[in-house]
């Protein structure tokens, strides 16, 4: 049977890269962030957060630099004093303040699955109407992918709307308990091989970039970073952990950085040829 990566014309050993750049309108430092990225070679997609302030100018920005963008599914904000509210309004969706709440855990507890559901066409649909050329859906802090109902609905909203899928990968699959990549294949949905991260652990001296090239297996694989250009916005939302986001953007806009990922053997793609692929068949 056909590898993923020889089914988007590649050899069966070729080791493809997408680096995905999450959190896109979260903040006008995030959407700068992410700009730099792209410009730099670095970066290859990100996912927007479209019931976000930032939304629109991130959109915009992923645009003009020619990236791929897809639907970063959000029903959460974690930061205490800036907060943002679901586009349908739905009551299920919001905390006792009137705003998205801060934790996957309490989105459980409490949303109606009936509004999550049209909350997220809701939100791909805006991203759509933006002109945004949406390449995949992925979400914000694991809602959509850690619990079994909220799986489903997003494996129907990647068929019905023919969008490829972020997916844990194997071994982070089986902590989960979900068999998400085969309930996905069953739906022909199209996925990356494997999926990691430094992200927010390079600061305090975690796995590195480096780490995640020298290891990187045949096939697709994403990784995906949080990048946010520092200054007094970032201080301001996030004044607990923003060296990592820091860090994130700091090494995608390291000028060597694609050298250094061509050198480990990888071509960097993005998730547009999987969109393509899952939509042509």
């Amino acid at each position: 049977m056909s590898t993923l990566a020889e089914r988007l014309g590649y050899g069966p050993e070729e080791k493809l890269l997408i680096v995905n750049c999450d959190d896109l309108g979260s903040s006008a430092a995030a959407n700068r962030a992410t700009e730099a990225a792209f410009r730099a070679g670095s970066a290859t997609s990100a996912t927007l957060m479209v019931p976000c302030p930032w939304a629109l100018d991130g959109a915009a920005r992923a645009k003009a630099a020619g990236a791929g963008v897809g639907v970063h599914l959000t029903f959460t904000c974690e930061y205490p004093t800036y907060r943002w509210r679901a586009l349908t309004g739905g009551a299920s969706l919001h905390d006792g303040q009137g705003y998205m709440p801060a934790t996957a855990e309490a989105v459980w507890a409490q949303a109606d699955l009936d509004e999550v559901r049209a909350e997220c066409r809701a939100q791909i649909d805006q991203a759509l109407a933006w002109g945004v050329d949406v390449t995949h859906l992925d979400t914000h802090m694991g809602v959509m992918q850690l619990d079994p109902p909220y799986f489903d609905i997003y494996v129907d909203l990647a068929a019905e709307y023919g969008l490829p899928l972020r997916m844990a990968g194997a071994k982070a699959e089986a902590r989960i308990g979900i068999a998400g990549r085969a309930l996905a294949a069953e739906r022909r949905i199209v996925f990356p091989d494997h999926m990691t991260s430094t992200s927010l652990q390079m600061a305090a001296g975690g796995r590195t970039f480096d780490d995640v090239l020298a290891g990187l297996r045949p096939g697709v694989t994403e990784v995906f970073f949080h990048p946010v250009e520092e200054g007094p916005e970032l201080r301001a939302y996030d004044p607990d952990l923003p060296d990592g986001r820091i860090a994130d953007h700091l090494l995608l806009t390291d000028p060597v950085l694609p050298a250094r990922i061509a050198a480990a053997g990888a071509t960097l793609i993005s998730f547009k040829p999987l969109r393509d692929l899952q939509r042509a068949h």
